[in-house]
Parts: structure tokens; sequence; C-alpha cells
């Protein structure tokens, strides 16, 4: 099948674009209101841009009312925001605080989530989750697009601190199997990690590629400095 999108129709009864793209990893993004009480909401088009410095970005459209969302709007004024891993454990809390709540009403309350003082910056994170990442607001990219909610905030922000609970490495690494991480698959569909037979190894040989994909800072600084 072809299509032009917004321009064809697919012929299909569900949009399938967003279906094409996936899993993708789900940035559960905590922020400061203006009152000082916290914000906390799931967005599905994250990641990871760099690591030396590390830093992640995540997309929010626009509410239907034209709006921007209210994370954006606190990252802005605040300058910083937290992330934390959402998981397989975790994956009921992660639904309920997507849902439109009025300005302040605290979604770690609605979920019943505690919340963890960070070492670098205000804002807390999320104190079940076993990976959690401080991180300074850098900048935002607008996109504008078709209607009210075709317009999206590209938000970059730089981690200044990660924090990894012990029970989850296994030899040096951070073992996958023991976060089991979800993902935001197509439609309303979700992913999880949790058996051995979803994870395999592909190493290159050029040891440069290794340090880039595993995200070496140590070994990406030995490079700078033998240049």
């Amino acid at each position: 099948m072809f299509y032009r999108p917004g321009v064809t129709d697919h012929g299909l009864p569900y949009d399938p674009f967003k279906a094409c793209v996936v899993p993708r990893p789900i940035g559960w993004i905590t922020t400061l209101n203006n009152d000082g009480s916290t914000n906390l909401a799931p967005y599905s088009q994250f990641n990871n841009i760099n690591f030396d410095p590390p830093m992640v970005m995540f997309s929010s459209n626009q509410t239907p009312e034209g709006s921007r969302k209210d994370t954006v709007i606190n990252i802005e004024r605040q300058g910083e925001f937290t992330w934390s891993l959402a998981t397989w454990d975790l994956r009921e809390q992660v639904h309920i605080s997507s849902a439109a709540v009025p300005y302040g009403r605290d979604e770690y309350d609605i979920a019943k989530l505690s919340r963890e003082a960070g070492q670098t910056l205000k804002t807390p994170m999320v104190a079940e989750s076993p990976v959690k990442f401080e991180c300074k607001y850098h900048s935002t990219i607008r996109i504008p697009g078709k209607g009210a909610m075709g317009t999206v905030d590209i938000i970059i922000g730089e981690v200044v601190g990660v924090h990894i609970s012990d029970s989850v490495l296994t030899d040096g690494k951070l073992d996958i199997l023991k976060t089991k991480p979800i993902a935001r698959c197509g439609y309303y569909q979700y992913a999880v990690i949790s058996g051995t037979d979803q994870v395999f190894d592909m190493i290159p040989d050029d040891p440069r590629m290794r340090s880039g994909l595993e995200g070496s800072v140590k070994a990406n600084r030995a490079m700078l400095n033998a240049q």
C-alpha cells in the first residue's frame, strides 16, 4: 500500500503512521508548577540525543484547545525537569499520570507515588522508579503543524545527574531484564522487555563505534585527547 499523509486516504480503519515507528521509550517527566506542586506526565516521543554531554529530548503536542502543555510551560519557567524510567511494575501509575487534570492537581498524589529529592536540582523524581535523570533545560524547538494538536514543542535537556538503583545492576551493567522497561507501540499498545530471548548483542569490530554505541564518555575523551 502507499498513501500521502494528509493528502490521500490510507484506506485503513486506523492511521498506521505512529505504529510504524516502534517501540518508543517513554519520557516520564516531572516538573514543578508555579505553586511548588509537582506535575508528572508520560511522553512517548522521547529519546537521548547525545552522550557527551548526555542530552535527552521529548516532543509535546498542544492540547485540543490549542494550549501548550503544563510540562513545557513549567520547564521553560523553572529551567529544569527530571525523567524517571517507566517500568512494567509501574505501568498502571504511568497510565494514571497520563490523564488530563486541572493545573496544580498533583499526579504523584493521584497515582500514589513517592517523591525522591534530587542531588543537583529542585525537581523531585519518582522514588519507585529504578533509574532517574536530573535534567537542566537547554532549548525548545517549536514546530507548527495542522490544527490545535498539530503544533509541537520539542524540549531538549542536559542530563546533570543520573540515579541508578543497585538492585538493577548486574556485573557492572544496567540490567534491562531487571528494570523491565515499557515502551510505546502503535495505537493503544505497549511492550515490555522481560525475557532473555528478547535481548541480543551485535558488537561492531571498530572500537570507536563501540565507544559510541556504549555511550562511553571516558572512551570518547581518550580519543579526543589522542588527536
